[in-house]
């Protein structure tokens, strides 16, 4: 990795020292960088510090040449944010590394607020089939700088973060796309517009023979185009409809991909699959063979009268949307951390909704969002959720005829009760296991 070099016996520091910290020490030790490694955690600290010599890098004398800002560092929020800010140009991201040392490599960056990872994970279906050789990562899987050991040449799809995105400059990509913008983050970025320009980086840095893709179906599309326009992006632009491959959906014949948001996921695929002179019948092949991700509308047990589904990874209402808009007479368990100004709208949904129930610390934020549509009574966890819904079903004579559906979708995030969305989606299929199979 020649570009790599470069940072031969300069003076780098890595603050945030997690999974992407230590990708980023990893890569540059074998250049033989100087690393200047932090984090604020002291538990973080007490495990790294045998493998990485730690320094307040920013009380050292020395001249620190680059800041390597790990995805979770909000420079806002940081103890040393006037370090930072005073140091702005210095700052680059493993994002930036990645893209300097695989500029020769065709990099498929996927963006927005939900579907990404199935997104993703779609592209890569689609290109294996055609018998390529691909790697998926970045802000799902493994860390994108663990990618450069491998010595094949290969197509990189890389599912990217608005924090990810947020201190990245140099992100040049040959596909890129950004699938939806709905609020989230804010607590972050602050504002719809500061969370929108970190999605539109990936245009930025693309040259007339790249491709750009781009849905412009929301109350966010006009200044996405205006911003566009001011920027000049060089990059071949697609505005991608669901129905633009309404051919090929048509002859494909699996029911995970039958919801309207995975109806606008293959859209994106199918035409970046297109631009890669990819054949209609591969796609097809790979479409009928997708198995969805985990806690993404998944299918956890299913009879003649009923179906649980796990929809743990939706953090926001208009991520459960989707999984609302795809079932009927549905029992809806949902709770958690709210995202800061998430807007609610059940109008297309709320008769689909039997009953409602809440979970989480934050149940008169969400009993407020909802109550004036749907019957709801509060839970306060998953356990007591699950007992509520199979008394309710119980109680509920119309359902002898009639297949349920047991959701859960929180439309928030996980924090205040779990480690995080899987840890959450895995307790929920326990239970689900456990009363009904």
């Amino acid at each position: 990795m020649l570009a790599y070099k470069k940072y031969q016996n300069k003076n780098i520091a890595i603050y945030g020292m997690g999974r992407t910290g230590i990708s980023v020490a990893k890569t540059l030790q074998m250049f033989g960088a100087n690393l200047f490694c932090w984090d604020d955690k002291k538990n973080i600290r007490k495990k790294i510090k045998k493998n990485f010599k730690l320094n307040k890098f920013w009380l050292n004398k020395s001249i620190i040449n680059k800041i390597v800002i790990s995805p979770g560092i909000d420079i806002n929020q940081s103890k040393i944010k006037k370090y930072l800010k005073k140091n702005t140009k210095k700052i680059i991201t493993d994002l930036d590394l990645f893209f300097e040392g695989n500029k020769s490599s065709v990099i498929i960056a996927i963006t927005g607020t939900n579907g990404k990872s199935t997104t993703c994970k779609i592209i890569e279906k689609i290109l294996k089939t055609a018998k390529y050789k691909v790697i998926t990562g970045g802000n799902i899987g493994n860390p994108i700088l663990s990618f450069n050991k491998t010595k094949k040449k290969c197509v990189f799809i890389l599912e990217l973060s608005s924090y990810q995105l947020q201190y990245s400059n140099l992100i040049r990509s040959k596909h890129a796309a950004i699938l939806n913008i709905s609020p989230d983050h804010l607590e972050r970025h602050k504002s719809m517009k500061s969370y929108i320009k970190a999605k539109l980086k990936i245009f930025l840095a693309q040259e007339k023979t790249d491709y750009s893709y781009l849905s412009l179906d929301n109350k966010y599309s006009k200044f996405i185009k205006d911003t566009l326009r001011i920027k000049k992006i060089k990059s071949n632009l697609t505005i991608i409809k669901k129905n633009d491959c309404k051919n090929i959906l048509k002859k494909i014949n699996n029911k995970y991909l039958e919801s309207n948001g995975n109806k606008k996921n293959i859209a994106f695929a199918y035409q970046i699959a297109k631009n890669l002179k990819i054949r209609d019948g591969v796609i097809i092949k790979a479409l009928n063979n997708f198995k969805g991700l985990p806690h993404r509308q998944e299918l956890i047990f299913s009879n003649k009268k009923i179906e649980c589904v796990n929809d743990s990874k939706a953090t926001s209402f208009d991520a459960s949307l989707q999984s609302l808009l795809s079932y009927n007479k549905i029992y809806w368990i949902l709770g958690g951390m709210p995202k800061l100004k998430d807007n609610f709208n059940l109008r297309n949904v709320n008769k689909k909704i039997v009953k409602a129930y809440i979970i989480g610390k934050s149940t008169n934020f969400f009993s407020k969002k909802i109550g004036k549509e749907v019957n709801y009574t509060i839970s306060h966890n998953l356990k007591n959720a699950i007992k509520s819904v199979i008394r309710d079903i119980n109680q509920d004579k119309e359902n002898i005829k009639k297949k349920y559906t047991i959701l859960f979708s929180p439309a928030a995030a996980s924090f205040d009760q779990f480690k995080d969305f899987e840890n959450r989606g895995e307790y929920f299929k326990n239970l689900v296991l456990k009363n009904f199979s």
